[in-house]
């Protein structure tokens, strides 16, 4: 049955096309320093009855005049009271990098609190929480955090070559990093009772292959793994293709 509730357009949410009563709602969480923009085009690839919506991170685009989040729990907190009321059995979260630990920590605070949760949480290029690494970036000059975020590639790389535009792209970037490395050493959230599916760049020179299969043991109703050719950013040349995968996927949940 399609969604009752209306489209979602919040401070914490940007719906690109919105559908009046859809009957697949996709959440999308950005990586480090990104922006809902990021997602502009998935809808183009998904069928019309179906609603996409990316979390708009404070301290970029629209609110970058407001605070980035200085942790994982204040983020994740704000977003599961931001999404509890159009939470419904058909919401699908979608995390990459960053945006995968994100929209873990929801879900599984959203199952805390007793609300609804999503149907399925699919995560991209980013280890299972208990396979992290230090990123050791809180001592880096803009310099160094430049050339380290360079070499992840992605789209927007390029403006940080821009010293004016750097001054803009860089401090979220570098908020988001040291929330992340708070995060490493910090309380994580336990498994939870949704299907997983875990994508990954073959060719990332961040998480392995083995820290991202390691979802396997963050969830109770089972996780599959899919790689793709490409980089940390795989998700960009292979857009196409990463969503043909995902609408194949949900569609068979019903």
């Amino acid at each position: 049955m399609p969604l009752s509730s209306g489209s979602l357009s919040t401070r914490w949410l940007r719906t690109f096309r919105p559908v009046a009563s859809p009957r697949l709602r996709l959440v999308c969480f950005p990586h480090a320093g990104g922006t809902a923009s990021f997602f502009r085009a998935w809808h183009q690839h998904l069928p019309a009855d179906w609603e996409v919506s990316a979390v708009r991170y404070p301290g970029r685009e629209e609110r970058i005049a407001e605070p980035d989040s200085t942790s994982m729990a204040e983020l994740a907190g704000q977003l599961a009271d931001a999404l509890t009321p159009s939470m419904t059995p058909r919401t699908v979260f979608f995390g990459h990098s960053m945006g995968a630990s994100v929209a873990h920590e929801v879900a599984a605070l959203l199952a805390e609190r007793g609300a609804t949760g999503p149907a399925a949480l699919l995560v991209s290029g980013r280890a299972a929480p208990h396979r992290l690494q230090r990123l050791t970036t809180g001592d880096l000059t803009d310099e160094e955090l430049q050339a380290k975020v360079s070499q992840l590639g992605g789209p927007g790389a390029e403006l940080l070559l821009d010293p004016e535009l750097r001054d803009l792209v860089l401090p979220p970037i570098r908020a988001d990093y040291r929330l992340l490395e708070a995060y490493v050493d910090g309380a994580k959230a336990p498994a939870v009772d949704v299907p997983v599916v875990a994508y990954f760049g073959e060719n990332d020179p961040g998480p392995t292959p083995d820290d991202v299969r390691a979802w396997t043991e963050l969830t109770t109703a089972g996780c599959e793994v899919r790689g793709f050719t490409g980089d940390h950013f795989y998700l960009v040349p292979h857009e196409a293709e990463l969503l043909r995968d995902i609408r194949e996927r949900l569609t068979a949940l019903g």
